[in-house]
């Protein structure tokens, strides 16, 4: 069900009421007649607060009851609404109650419904010669076309069918809340719908040039479709009312996370220039060159530390394009002015990734890298803590470095990597550790390449880099997929493989047997395998491991001790081991195309030839078919995060649930593309012409269902 989500700009327009002459929406839902403290509790949960949350609650889907349809015509697996006459009834009880009754119509077709829920009442007034009028998904069942459990009504007599003079809207809905009892709520809230001059925000020249609808002739269509709407448009979230209400949401969103750039880059940041020595050390003693891409992205975030306006800035890079480095000269950049850097990662592995990487990059520079994590406890932890009020130049974690409780002396940069992973609202709090009144730097970092339409609209608040060029010796990975029940071959693909020197991966989705999945979980592969292949030894990493164990079984493998390692997708970044050369993924069809594309950067990452087996339980869905292909056809991460973006959505691909990040009421990032050049383009004139009304849109559509998702 798709719900308003939190907006991240939404804290930088808190607004106080509008007269109601000027804004009604701002009335609670709770003076509606028939919505009492019960029901304002339930629909509080779904984000409606004030009537204009309800007038932005759009239908879910609509349903044509205008019209009959002859049985003869009923299409398998489309809604339809018949009017037929009882030609039989049964009721069985061999596997479970059910009630069937058999339709006829003047087209000689049978139609059955199909009820497993009925009171005997109900199975009474269903009579030979009674004349029902029905609505349903139409099924094919044992007996030819079937409707289960459809909303019907008997007819009196020859009474008419008293048809519907308009499509009927179906509502998102919540516990408590039926679909039918939230469309009563809905029409009672449009009643109070002000006339469009009193409703619109937009110039009304504005809207003649783009020739669009007036927002209130937009949602009185959208909730109210006439008899002549087109249903495919409507169905698709293409008809004009539609486009109408996304460009709208679209450009509040927009102008709220520029809103909040413009807030954080009103405040004071460090200058972080820096004699440059402990960079250019760094970069001679590096055994490798930087590539361009790397060179012009360091050159770009050099920029922005050396000014005293707070950098905002989101580096993009395919796996394995070295944003680590870049990173790490942001990092010296602080410290050879004297400030402090916090890294922040989103695992254990890779932030302890990170802190081993960079310790041995910043140790012979005179510079310790401090470790904190939640695992980090004790007298360990005190140390770490004091290190950090200490002023220790560089400190790696996971979020607990977000925690209240850490003080750093002197915070002039926040690198928070893979951003997905994190909400807006944690990489702001992290912001506000600086002390003496300014504001540190933000790098953002991800290795989830972002579609440039994604990006635009989910990062207006970032200027974003990208490291678009691999380091030279790198060698495209081989990708084939192949079907479980060749699961012994391609375990004697791996004895092949360590038999001359190789090592692999095996990557399992869960960490323990599920009877609900069928994924192989890693402690039954590890098993398996061991007992497939004695003459390996076989690590074992797993989340629910102790950081010693996990880090044991890491070590190990990056020394060639043992040749092939089980793990569950904690491995999916961070984790370089270039001697690896083949990778077994289980159960891809329970993952998505970028983490899959993750999980292949851990291979191909030295000069030998890589290969990864996409390992999957037929039969296949479309999707994941569509996705297997796709990483059979390229090792393009940006274009793969197309692909990603289109066959799951941006909320998947963003991780909404844990990253804060909008998800939309009406607009939808990758159908409505096109409308976003627009939405910059009005977005700036109204920043510069109306800030009112900017305000106000913005306020209109995050409205009372303001909050960060897991705050």
């Amino acid at each position: 069900m798709k719900q308003p989500r939190s907006n991240p700009a939404a804290e930088a327009f808190r607004v106080e009421a509008a007269p109601a002459s000027v804004d009604a929406g701002l009335a609670a839902v709770g003076s509606l007649p028939g919505v009492g403290p019960a029901l304002v509790e339930r629909l509080a949960r779904i984000g409606i607060v004030q009537l204009q949350d309800l007038w932005f609650h759009l239908p879910l889907r609509y349903e044509d009851r205008t019209r009959l349809t002859p049985i003869a015509e009923l299409s398998i697996g489309a809604s339809a609404q018949v009017l037929a006459r009882v030609d039989g009834v049964e009721r069985g009880f061999r596997f479970r109650p059910q009630l069937r009754v058999a339709l006829v119509d003047d087209s000689r077709a049978t139609l059955t419904l199909r009820f497993f829920h009925f009171q005997r009442s109900q199975a009474e007034q269903f009579v030979p010669g009674a004349r029902v009028l029905c609505f349903g998904d139409v099924r094919m069942g044992q007996h030819g076309a079937e409707i289960v459990h459809p909303q019907y009504r008997i007819l009196r007599g020859d009474a008419p069918a008293d048809l519907g003079e308009r499509l009927t809207s179906i509502y998102p809905s919540t516990e408590g809340i039926t679909p039918l009892r939230m469309a009563g709520i809905v029409e009672r809230a449009l009643a109070r719908l002000p006339e469009a001059a009193a409703l619109e925000l937009l110039p009304p020249a504005l809207l003649k040039e783009l020739g669009m609808a007036s927002l209130r002739e937009s949602l009185l269509t959208a909730h109210r479709p006439p008899p002549d709407a087109d249903v495919a448009a409507l169905l698709a979230g293409t008809h004009p009312a539609q486009r109408r209400l996304a460009f709208e949401e679209l450009l509040a969103h927009h102008l709220g996370l520029k809103r909040l750039r413009a807030q954080v880059r009103s405040r004071r940041a460090p200058a972080l220039s820096g004699s440059g020595e402990l960079r250019t050390r760094l970069r001679t003693s590096l055994p490798f060159a930087l590539t361009a891409a790397q060179s012009r992205v360091a050159t770009e975030v050099e920029h922005d530390l050396a000014q005293s306006t707070p950098m905002l800035r989101l580096v993009q890079g395919d796996v394995g394009s070295g944003k680590t480095v870049v990173a790490a000269l942001a990092a010296l950049a602080a410290a050879e002015s004297g400030w402090q850097t916090a890294l922040v990662a989103p695992t254990e592995l890779l932030a302890e990734q990170h802190w081993r990487t960079l310790g041995a990059w910043m140790r012979p520079l005179g510079i310790e890298p401090v470790w904190l994590s939640g695992k980090v406890q004790g007298r360990a932890r005190e140390r770490a803590r004091g290190a950090v009020a200490a002023g220790a130049p560089i400190v790696i974690g996971t979020h607990a470095l977000i925690q209240q409780g850490i003080e750093f002396q002197r915070l002039g940069l926040a690198i928070i990597d893979e951003q997905h992973r994190f909400g807006v609202h944690q990489r702001l709090t992290l912001s506000e550790k600086g002390r003496e009144g300014v504001v540190p730097h933000q790098l953002v970092l991800t290795a989830t390449p972002i579609p440039r339409t994604l990006a635009m609209a989910a990062y207006a608040d970032l200027d974003v880099s990208v490291i678009d060029e691999l380091p030279p010796g790198r060698t495209p990975v081989q990708t084939v997929a192949i079907a479980n029940s060749r699961r012994a071959e391609i375990i004697e693909r791996i004895r092949a493989a360590c038999a001359q020197g190789r090592q692999a991966y095996w990557v399992c989705t869960l960490i323990e047997e599920s009877e609900q999945l069928e994924a192989q979980a890693a402690e039954v592969a590890f098993a398996e395998l061991s007992t497939a292949l004695p003459e390996l030894r076989i690590g074992l990493v797993h989340g629910r491991l102790k950081a010693k164990e996990k880090q044991a079984a890491m070590e190990a493998f990056k020394a060639g001790e043992t040749r092939l390692l089980v793990a569950t997708t904690v491995i999916e970044v961070g984790v370089d081991v270039p001697e690896a050369s083949l990778m077994v993924i289980e159960n891809v069809e329970r993952l998505g195309l970028a983490q899959l594309h993750q999980l292949r950067g851990r291979v191909g990452r030295g000069s030998e030839a890589s290969t990864c087996v996409l390992l999957y339980q037929p039969p296949l869905s479309a999707q994941a078919r569509a996705r297997l292909a796709v990483m059979r056809e390229t090792n393009d991460g940006f274009r793969i995060a197309e692909k990603d973006l289109e066959l799951r959505g941006p909320g998947e691909v963003l991780g909404t649930r844990q990253t804060g990040a909008v998800e939309f009421r009406v607009a939808d990032l990758v159908r409505d593309a096109a409308l976003l050049p627009l939405v910059h383009r009005i977005g700036e004139h109204l920043s510069a012409q109306d800030a009112e009304a900017a305000r106000r849109i913005v306020a209109r559509w995050v409205g009372s269902a303001v909050h960060y998702a897991g705050a």
